[in-house]
């Protein structure tokens, strides 16, 4: 009886611990992870020929998400619990150019008008270039779940972070860039000046960029990493296809002592993923390391500024297409992500308030436009309060707006 007792109060600490906890600061849900083609891929995580997407969503999590740590112990007869929330310390890599994952948390982030969250990285500084080191960066897309059913969706809202280099001349938004799957059993083509080049025609790339000189080419691979780069739960895609913008390329090669190449991928100022250091101390305004995300740094697909109360999801992909000798292709890695408020309370929104970003005006009108033509028909379409989503709904937000 004295073993049932002391279970039951070990559940009972810990159901009250969790009640006290509030939300989870860390990531828990990880909805789609595509990598691009890259030589960590399916090494981290670690993935299997036709495996289930379901299994290599998994494997991303167990990597990159938080869990709960319960620790149970008994001290003079009483049983004693600490609940403890602990990031996972694992890592994956999206490969080249495009390649992404959309996580999230278990609630949504509040705009608290400061640094809202953060996604970690494996960054660091060269010990011979105080501008940069292994600094890979990733664009930050942010979603608002406007459907209302839970999952980053097509009737759902995204926006971009726009970081440091957004209005820069040297990034090209919209670019597109579209891998073809590699006979693995094809003769290599190995580097003449680079031993490690083990085949310098591995993967073939072809994309819209602005400069001739570089609307195609090949992702090389290297002897260090063996593996196919071909994410192997893909093996029915001839081409993987990824859109969005490129930042610049910022690896520059200073020589090594020895004559071989030593390259430094240079930071940007601000705003990307896997681009400074980790902040050591798992708060903002460290100087020198990545000081977190402001979801008011988000933008529409015109680069115009978008109000936002809070968000729902967040995507983070590979902004550059740069490969780096016996260093590889620039790849952003992904380790973590932490919310700086998870108990923040989210505000209440008005009815005609569709897309959720605190605002009413005509891009409410055109969410529920979206609902209607795309099919992705949620509750918070019937302004009017009929029970169906329909043009009259529309019309009632134009009133709304007009008043």
């Amino acid at each position: 009886m004295k073993r049932a007792r002391n279970i039951t109060v070990a559940m009972l600490a810990v159901l009250t611990a969790l009640t006290m906890w509030g939300n989870h600061p860390w990531l828990t849900r990880v909805y789609e992870y595509r990598p691009a083609p890259g030589q960590f891929v399916n090494t981290m995580p670690v993935c299997r020929v036709g495996e289930p997407v379901d299994s290599v969503l998994a494997r991303c999590r167990a990597a990159i998400c938080g869990r709960v740590d319960t620790v149970t112990s008994t001290f003079h007869g009483q049983t004693i619990t600490r609940i403890d929330t602990v990031w996972a310390e694992g890592m994956i890599s999206l490969g080249g150019y495009g390649g992404y994952v959309v996580v999230g948390f278990d609630h949504p982030v509040v705009n608290m008008h400061t640094w809202d969250f953060d996604i970690w990285g494996n960054a660091f500084y060269s010990d011979r270039m105080v501008s940069g080191g292994s600094c890979e960066p990733g664009i930050v897309m942010v979603g608002v779940d406007v459907d209302g059913d839970g999952i980053p969706s097509d009737g759902d809202a995204w926006y971009e972070l726009a970081g440091s280099e957004y209005s820069h001349p040297g990034t090209q938004h919209d670019y597109t860039i579209t891998y073809y799957r590699p006979d693995e059993g094809k003769a290599r083509t190995p580097s003449t000046t680079d031993p490690s080049l083990i085949d310098t025609t591995y993967i073939r790339w072809t994309s819209n960029d602005v400069n001739p000189d570089s609307t195609s080419g090949y992702m090389s691979r290297n002897s260090f990493h063996m593996q196919p780069y071909w994410p192997l739960w893909l093996q029915g895609e001839e081409t993987l296809t990824f859109n969005g913008a490129k930042l610049r390329c910022n690896a520059v090669d200073i020589g090594g002592n020895d004559g071989n190449a030593y390259f430094v991928q240079n930071c940007f100022d601000w705003g990307y993923v896997d681009n400074l250091p980790n902040q050591p101390s798992r708060l903002p305004g460290v100087e020198g390391f990545n000081p977190g995300f402001k979801i008011d740094w988000a933008v529409d697909d015109r680069g115009r500024h978008v109000n936002l109360t809070h968000i729902d999801f967040i995507k983070v992909y590979n902004a550059v297409n740069q490969y780096c000798g016996w260093i590889g292709e620039t790849s952003t890695e992904v380790a973590a992500g932490i919310d700086y408020h998870p108990d923040a309370e989210l505000p209440q929104f008005p009815v005609c308030d569709v897309n959720h970003d605190g605002e009413v005006n005509i891009s409410d009108a055109n969410a529920i436009i979206d609902m209607i033509l795309t099919g992705n028909v949620s509750s918070g379409g019937d302004v009017n309060g009929d029970l169906e989503v329909n043009i009259s709904d529309v019309n009632a937000i134009i009133s709304i707006i007009l008043q």
